[in-house]
């Protein structure tokens, strides 16, 4: 009984610990970046000047590590350090967005043997591509005519600043720095080049973020997510504004929003809930999963992260503001997703191409064309 209740707390203490090492990360891979130079400055910032290819280069990267949270708060890391602008890096959170989804659609295909099912189960995942379709449909040609998230996340990083946001947050960075001195003091005793020693520090803030919001994500979905599924039985269907709150809040206590949308995936399959019922939890996990760089960016103490972390939060919001008050617009992901569920139904290898093609292949193959003709 004992350790039963004690349990909970050493969860707990594991997880701030872990948020500690997510954050000590954040800091080494600055370091890291800023020591591989100007030359490396201008030649990442080059192959993301084109804002197409940084939301391709979104997709992927989120596609083939299954985090948008890893994406965005590797993202923070470069602006902070000086080796991505604002500008570069806003269309590569949005294609995180995109991204993100893909994990939820792999939980979907696990019921490709249950034709039924897998309809329900494909439609209810689907509804959260289109959505962040949607969005980036909307927002990323306001954003390459205007510059409108980074001029309104710039505002708003003023401001927090000049009411001591970005000073308040200089903590973090005191308990941070010791280790992250350590660290350098201990690679920098190790018999290499400079350069070697900036990419070792790569690598381990890597391995250290890797790390962190593994164990961030394993641990509190042990402490929440029987909890979450209770609370969400009980309003999904019901309230749809406290279903947005409810799956913006599990979403950033997990910190992760691919869990908060595939936990629905199960439900929706079993026809338990409608894609109606689960599409607000999923506009709340985007909201929900802006904590990640937003916590990544108060590590920095930098204006320029903490832009993009905004950035990254209106992003998500003004989709939610924007598309789910109006009817009309809230239907049309709503609409797609049932017709992909269909296509599932008839032909179930197609949503096997639309993953492959959409997440991997058309991203992929962008890129590398626009590769070639530079």
């Amino acid at each position: 009984m004992l350790r039963e209740k004690l349990k909970i707390p050493l969860k707990l203490i594991l997880v701030l610990g872990f948020v500690y090492l997510f954050l000590v990360s954040i800091g080494l891979m600055g370091e890291a970046f800023k020591g591989f130079g100007k030359d490396f400055a201008e030649s990442l910032i080059s192959t993301t000047a084109n804002p197409f290819i940084g939301l391709f280069i979104g997709i992927l990267a989120t596609s083939i590590v299954q985090s948008s949270s890893t994406t965005t708060s590797i993202v923070v890391g470069m602006v902070a350090s000086g080796v991505m602008t604002i500008t570069n890096a806003i269309p590569i959170i949005m294609g995180a967005n995109i991204g993100t989804t893909v994990t939820a659609m792999l939980v979907a295909i696990g019921h490709i043997g249950r034709k039924e099912e897998f309809k329900r189960a494909v439609a209810g995942t689907a509804v959260h591509d289109f959505f962040n379709l949607i969005c980036v449909c909307l927002l990323f040609p306001l954003e390459l005519a205007f510059g409108f998230l980074s001029k309104t996340a710039g505002f708003m990083a003023k401001i927090f600043s000049n009411v001591g946001g970005v000073k308040f947050t200089s903590p973090i960075k005191v308990a941070t720095e010791p280790l992250i001195d350590l660290i350098k003091k201990i690679v920098e005793k190790i018999n290499v080049s400079d350069h070697a020693h900036y990419i070792l520090l790569l690598v381990i803030s890597i391995v250290f973020l890797f790390t962190a919001l593994y164990f961030i994500v394993k641990i509190m979905r042990s402490l929440v997510i029987q909890r979450a599924e209770i609370v969400l039985s009980n309003i999904l269907g019901k309230h749809a504004v406290l279903t947005i709150i409810a799956g913006a809040i599990l979403t950033a206590i997990v910190q992760s929003s691919s869990i908060t949308t595939s936990l629905l995936v199960p439900l929706v399959a079993a026809g338990i809930l409608t894609v109606e019922m689960a599409f607000p939890i999923t506009m709340g996990a985007n909201i929900g999963t802006t904590v990640t760089a937003m916590l990544a960016s108060f590590a920095t103490g930098n204006i320029s992260a903490i832009t993009v972390a905004f950035a990254h939060l209106l992003f998500n919001t003004i989709g939610v503001f924007v598309i789910y008050p109006i009817k009309r617009i809230r239907a049309i992901p709503i609409f797609l997703a049932k017709k992909l569920g269909w296509l599932a139904s008839i032909k179930r290898r197609y949503v096997i191409f639309y993953v492959l093609i959409m997440f991997f292949i058309l991203p992929g193959l962008l890129i590398f064309i626009s590769r070639l003709l530079k």
